[in-house]
C-alpha cells in the first residue's frame, strides 16, 4: 500500500537504537499488550489521514476529523474493547516506528503484512483486499485498453510502495518512476509526465470520480493475499491485543463493513469536492499557520539561549566544557534534522512519552541551537582583542567582561546572519509534518488528499510561508538600523 522508503530506513536506524537502550522495540515476554488498554481505558491507534478511502480529514458539522475506512475499523476495535479511541495523526513512514516504540498500541493506515514487516511488528488478520490498478488519461483511454499495453509506458508509483515493488517486477520494459506523495503522481500523470500510476482500487476509484479526466484500468498482477491486503500492526509479541482484534477482524468481514465503510467514505469524499475552494480550507491553513509561528517563536528563543551557552562553553579553557559542547554542536549539524525529529519524538519517547508538538519544538530548538552557537562564535572571534584588554584594564571581571563588552557588541555585528537562521527556523520546522504536528506542510497534504487539488493548496501554502518571512525580514531590518544607529 504505501510507505517511504526513507520512512522504512529511519525506522530501521531507530529500532536498533531502541534495542540496544533498552527500548520497547519487542515486547516484554509477559504479555500484557491488551490488559495495559483496557487499564488506560484508551486505544491509541497511529494513522496518516492522506490517503482516501482509507483514512482522510473532512469537515463535519463545522469541526475537522478523522475519517475513512481505516477509521471505521478502529472504532469497531475500540467498541469491541470497551474503550475509548484516539487517533493520532503521523506521517505515515512514522506509523510503524510509533507501534516499536510504544508511542501507540497499533497502527491502522492501509499497511500490507509483507514479509519484510512482519521481522519488526506482528500483524492481525487481513481485514481488507481490494485489489491493484493502474490509472490513466481518459485521452488514453484507447491507447492503453489493459495493463499490457502499460510495457514500455512511463508508470509512477508511490516510494517505497508495494506498487513500486510489482511495477519493477511485471513491467521491466516500461521507464519507472516514484514519488513520496500519490497526489504529486496523479499531478505528474495529469501534465502528461507519467503515462500510468499504481494504486489500489479504492484509490483508483476515488481519483476517476473525483476527476473526469481520469480512468482506471485493472493491474492484473497476481498476488499472495496474505502480504497484499490491509492488516493492524502491533509491536511484536502482542499475542493478547492481536487476539482481541482479530476478533473484531472476524466480525467486520463476516458481515462484510468494510463496504459499508467504503460507502460512508464516498459519502465524505463527494462533500469535500463539492466545494474544493481554499477559502472552505482557510481553517486548515490558520492551525497550520499558528503551530508553524508557535515552534518558530519557541524554537529561536531557546535555541539563542542554548547557544549562548554552548559558545561560552566551547570557548571555555576547560575542556570537560569544551569537548562536550564542540561534539554537540558537530553532531547536530552534521545529522538531518528529520532524524533528529525523530530521535526527540520515539527514542526519548521511550524515557518520557512526549507530545508530538512538544517533541517538534525541542528537536528544532536543540537543531538551531547548534547554528547560533557558531554564529555568536564568529562574531565573538572577530572582535578585536582590544576590547577585553580595555575591559579588564577598567577592573571589569571575565563574566562583566563577556555580558557588557563583549556580547553586545557581537551581537550587533552577528544580527544579519541571526536574522537568516531565523527565516531557515521558520521554513525548516516544517519537518515536524512527519511526526504529525499540524504544521502548514501537514495540512498542505491533508488539504491536497481531500480536495484532489495538486497546485491551489501549495499556492496558498508558499503565500503563507513568503509573507511570514517577508515580515519577519523587514522586523529585523529594522531591528538592525536601530542597532547601527545607537
Amino acid at each position: 500500500m504505501k510507505k517511504t522508503k526513507i520512512g522504512s530506513l529511519l525506522a530501521t536506524l531507530l529500532v536498533f537504537f531502541m534495542m540496544a537502550w533498552g527500548g520497547h522495540a519487542t515486547a516484554s515476554a509477559d504479555d500484557n499488550s491488551l490488559q495495559k488498554i483496557k487499564d488506560a481505558g484508551v486505544l491509541k491507534v497511529a494513522t496518516s489521514p492522506d490517503y482516501p478511502p482509507f483514512e482522510f480529514r473532512a469537515t463535519i458539522d463545522g469541526q475537522s476529523e478523522d475519517v475513512g475506512m481505516d477509521i471505521e475499523v478502529a472504532k469497531q476495535i475500540a467498541k469491541d474493547l470497551g474503550v475509548k479511541l484516539k487517533i493520532m495523526n503521523m506521517d505515515f513512514g512514522s506509523t510503524l516506528v510509533a507501534v516499536q516504540t510504544g508511542k501507540v498500541d497499533m497502527a491502522i493506515t492501509g499497511v500490507n503484512p509483507t514479509e519484510e514487516r512482519r521481522k519488526s511488528v506482528d500483524f492481525s488478520n487481513i481485514y481488507y483486499n481490494g485489489g491493484q490498478s493502474f490509472l490513466i488519461q481518459k485521452k488514453d483511454a484507447k491507447k492503453y485498453k489493459n495493463a499490457k499495453d502499460l510495457h514500455g509506458a512511463k508508470i509512477g508509483t508511490q516510494t517505497g510502495s508495494l506498487q513500486q515493488t510489482l511495477s519493477k517486477k511485471y513491467f521491466k520494459d516500461s521507464t519507472l518512476s516514484s514519488m513520496e506523495k500519490t497526489p504529486n503522481l496523479v499531478f505528474a500523470l495529469k501534465s502528461g509526465k507519467l503515462d500510468a500510476v499504481g494504486v489500489e482500487k479504492p484509490v483508483a476509484a476515488a481519483y476517476v470520480e473525483n476527476n473526469k479526466d481520469l480512468v482506471a484500468i485493472d493491474a492484473g498482477y497476481k498476488l499472495d493475499k496474505n502480504e497484499t491486503g490491509a492488516a493492524v500492526a502491533f509491536a511484536k509479541g502482542s499475542d493478547s491485543l492481536a487476539a482481541a482484534v482479530n476478533k473484531s477482524i472476524d466480525k467486520i468481514t463476516k458481515n462484510d463493513w468494510t463496504s459499508d465503510y467504503l460507502k460512508k467514505s464516498a459519502k465524505y469524499m463527494k462533500d469535500n469536492t463539492k466545494d474544493t475552494s481554499m477559502t472552505r480550507y482557510w481553517k486548515y491553513f490558520y492551525n497550520g499557520f499558528l503551530n508553524t509561528t508557535l515552534i518558530a517563536v519557541i524554537a529561536v528563543i531557546f535555541g539563542i539561549i542554548l547557544g549562548i551557552l554552548l559558545v561560552l562553553m566551547k570557548l571555555s579553557a576547560w575542556k570537560l566544557l569544551s569537548w562536550p559542547a564542540t561534539a554537540y554542536i558537530e553532531i547536530v549539524r552534521g545529522t538531518p534534522m528529520m532524524v533528529q525529529v525523530l530521535l526527540i519524538y520515539f527514542g526519548v519517547g521511550t524515557i518520557v512519552n512526549l507530545p508530538a508538538l512538544l517533541s517538534g519544538i525541542i528537536a528544532v530548538a536543540l537543531n538551531s541551537a547548534a547554528y547560533v552557537a557558531e554564529i555568536i562564535r564568529g562574531g565573538i572571534n572577530s572582535l578585536d582583542d582590544g576590547q577585553k584588554e580595555a575591559a579588564q584594564s577598567l577592573g571589569l571581571s571575565k563574566v562583566d567582561t563577556m555580558r557588557f563588552v563583549i556580547l553586545p557588541q557581537a551581537f550587533k555585528n552577528i544580527w544579519p546572519s541571526l536574522g537568516n537562521e531565523f527565516i531557515s527556523v521558520v521554513k525548516e520546522s516544517s519537518i515536524v509534518s512527519i511526526i504529525g504536528v499540524t504544521d502548514l506542510i501537514y495540512e498542505l497534504n491533508v488539504v491536497r488528499a481531500d480536495t484532489y487539488r495538486a497546485v491551489a493548496p501549495i499556492v496558498v501554502v508558499m503565500v503563507i510561508y513568503f509573507i511570514m518571512t517577508f515580515t519577519l525580514t523587514r522586523a529585523l531590518n529594522y531591528f538592525e538600523r536601530k542597532m547601527n544607529h545607537d
